[in-house]
């Protein structure tokens, strides 16, 4: 099923034209009652093409890993401006992911900026992209930003106990950093508080928890 979605998302623009096409053969050759069917098909699939994009099958290469393909689909969008809003801003979120696994800071910053400037995300999606751009400034050592960043993503609300307490991590470390022990040992109840289930983070707040017992008050 997801070949057939692929083929037909990626041959959208010929499609059309054979739809186009048969629509007017029939039209002339049998009645347009008929004929009206196929072509109204075909500019329904040039629309998709241009305000839906590659987004229906975007996801699925990301979520697998396929990073070359996903790339190849990104930038065969070469109008992103045109795409709806809610689709434009996913496209920017899944394009800064990309940015993100190949390194490129600085350009995963510039998509999450106008993912969140699209408009129309929902509150999952607006908590995320603002919790990776905390996550980037704090990369780039811009303390302040990412502390300003995370504390709007987890007021905003996050999707998942682990994400949320990986914020509260972050937060409770910028907190130690800037030698404010109150907030850091605040934010760091917090991340439990979240009760994540993923291993990872319950290492990193069995390792933090070490770190803020040594902390004075």
């Amino acid at each position: 099923m997801f070949a057939l979605r692929r083929f037909i998302v990626l041959n959208r623009l010929w499609l059309s034209v054979l739809m186009v096409g048969l629509g007017i053969f029939l039209g002339i050759q049998v009645t347009w009652w008929l004929g009206w069917l196929p072509i109204l098909i075909g500019i329904i699939m040039v629309v998709a093409h241009f305000l839906i994009g590659p987004m229906t099958i975007l996801p699925r290469y990301i979520e697998n890993g396929d990073v070359e393909e996903a790339q190849r689909l990104i930038n065969s969008v070469k109008k992103p401006e045109w795409l709806f809003a809610q689709v434009r801003s996913g496209f920017y979120m899944l394009k800064a992911n990309l940015s993100t696994m190949n390194n490129d800071l600085d350009k995963a910053e510039e998509d999450l900026k106008k993912g969140l400037e699209a408009g129309n995300t929902d509150k999952d999606s607006r908590g995320m992209a603002l919790l990776q751009l905390g996550f980037i400034s704090a990369q780039k050592g811009n303390l302040k930003d990412s502390y300003e960043k995370l504390r709007e993503a987890v007021k905003i609300g996050l999707p998942d106990a682990d994400t949320t307490a990986r914020a509260y991590m972050q937060l409770s470390s910028i907190s130690a950093q800037r030698r404010d022990y109150r907030g850091c040992k605040f934010y760091f109840a917090k991340a439990k508080a979240a009760k994540p289930t993923n291993q990872e983070v319950l290492d990193q707040l069995k390792e933090m928890n070490k770190q803020i017992s040594r902390i004075p008050g």
